[in-house]
């Protein structure tokens, strides 16, 4: 395998600075204040889960059979175990907390809905349990409370789950800007902690922009370790990034993100996670620097430990498929970071990698760069310390050469991977054939599916994308 480590080649260190232009640094800060309402039923638990290999096309809406004219309103903290059913559903307003010691349990086919006014946010705190275990045909579905077609990006906040595994900040804890009060650093030395279970679960119309790179996540993971499961999640129609991961331990599969307004998978903060089956889907109407992955160390490119150091098996990534005025990439790979990304197809981008910072180190192998707009692998960038107007080309990496870090790994290629349509409407991103050619075999580990030798997160028969749980619907 080729490994990239941009301070071997590069003459001089780049300063901070010169990222300041180049993207934004992300931070995350609901903070509307709760009202009072009803609470819902006490109960208790948590549990584990577990999830198939594969992929497909479709989806389906996954609605509900309760009445939500009338929700059971929650707005002040869960402090004892708490269950929500099925034959109701569930209006969240402002910051709802689930405080150390409690676990919120959520039925399959229960609808929550997020109060628009308040931007309502789900937190659950360290030492807390979310027990959300949805089916395929039941779904666990965190929505707008607006009525269909008149649902948009940034109707609510997000859902985050705060927990005690190692993050890369001094002291080893640290706090999601806007989220305050006793008990909301995370961070820790627990990297078996467990937040509990998402499996099954879709978040839709999330988001909220609070101020100048001052977001809510659709879902966001902050220093939360492996002991937790999460399974079959999907993330649309968010304003800022699908899923973003500072520092912690845990890991994930068959995650889908569709028309988000920044990233899709982000992360920072000391990230050390396994990720396997992720699929993408950009939405071609952001004229935004929206990339694929987007991984640093920390803001300040430093190399405090643990490093962000994710592996990534099997990853299908479509850009919006048309140029936009800003630049995005596939991947942003900068800032220290360290990956290790295989078996991944990367289309419909700007450009497909841009690596920065001298201290990055990434591994890529067994994956397809293919149709991408501008340049299919990297920009050619120019010694100039000026950016263009819409574009930033200048050298930021200090003469760096992607196309031959990627082109000197046998196993990556430029191949058309025949995709069935992942820019449409309702995409399909299964290959014509499965790409078996040149693909990398998991390790058998007991989170990764050594069975998945192909490059992609989908065999070309797979069904993993399939039923009540997916939808792309647009409002």
């Amino acid at each position: 395998m080729r490994t990239f480590k941009l301070g071997l080649v590069c003459a001089s260190a780049l300063s901070v600075a010169a990222f300041a232009a180049c993207g934004d640094d992300d931070s995350i800060s609901p903070s509307p204040t709760s009202t009072s309402s009803a609470s819902s039923s006490a109960s208790g638990g948590d549990g584990g889960g577990g999830g198939e290999g594969g992929g497909g096309d479709g989806g389906g809406g996954g609605d509900v059979s309760a009445d939500c004219s009338s929700p059971v309103e929650v707005s002040e903290a869960i402090t004892a175990s708490t269950k929500w059913t099925a034959d109701k559903c569930y209006l969240m307003k402002g910051i709802l907390f689930v405080e150390r010691g409690a676990t919120l349990t959520i039925e399959p086919g229960t609808k929550i809905m997020g109060e628009k006014v308040s931007l309502a946010t789900l937190v659950v705190k360290p030492g807390a349990k979310i027990n959300a275990k949805g089916t395929a045909s039941k779904p666990i579905v965190f929505t707008s409370q607006g009525e269909e077609g008149d649902r948009a990006a940034g109707d609510w906040g997000g859902v985050i789950l705060l927990g005690e595994a190692p993050v890369n900040v001094e002291g080893g804890k640290a706090t999601v800007e806007g989220i305050t009060g006793e008990g909301t650093e995370y961070g820790g030395d627990k990297p078996a902690d467990s937040s509990g279970v998402l499996e099954y679960v879709r978040i839709e119309y999330s988001g909220i922009l609070l101020s100048q790179d001052n977001e809510v996540n659709g879902l966001t993971f902050a220093g939360v370790g492996s002991g937790t499961t999460v399974d079959h999640v999907m993330v649309h129609h968010t304003l800022d990034d699908c899923f973003e991961f500072f520092g912690g331990t845990v890991n994930a599969k068959h995650l889908i993100c569709a028309q988000n307004g920044d990233d899709g998978f982000d992360w920072d903060l000391g990230y050390t996670g396994k990720l396997q089956f992720l699929a993408l889907q950009q939405d071609p109407s952001v004229a935004d620097e929206t990339n694929g992955f987007e991984g640093d160390n920390d803001a300040d490119s430093s190399a405090n430990t643990p490093l962000s150091e994710p592996t990534i098996y099997n990853a299908t990534l479509c850009g919006k498929n048309k140029e936009v005025d800003k630049q995005q990439y596939g991947m942003l790979l900068r800032r220290s970071t360290k990956a290790h990304i295989f078996n991944t197809i990367v289309t419909g981008f700007e450009a497909g990698v841009d690596l920065r910072n001298e201290l990055t180190e990434v591994e890529l192998a067994s994956s397809i760069f293919f149709g991408n707009i501008e340049a299919n692998i990297a920009y050619e960038e120019t010694d100039t310390e000026a950016a263009t107007e819409s574009k930033l080309d200048d050298d930021d990496d200090a003469g760096t050469d992607e196309v031959a870090w990627f082109d000197g790994e046998a196993t990556n290629s430029t191949e058309d991977p025949r995709l069935a349509d992942c820019f449409a409407a309702t995409p399909d991103f299964r290959p014509e054939a499965t790409l078996t050619e040149n693909a990398a075999t998991p390790p058998d580990d007991g989170f990764f599916d050594p069975e998945a030798s192909y490059i992609g997160a989908f065999k070309a028969d797979d069904t993993w994308a399939t039923g009540a749980w997916v939808s792309f619907d647009a409002n």
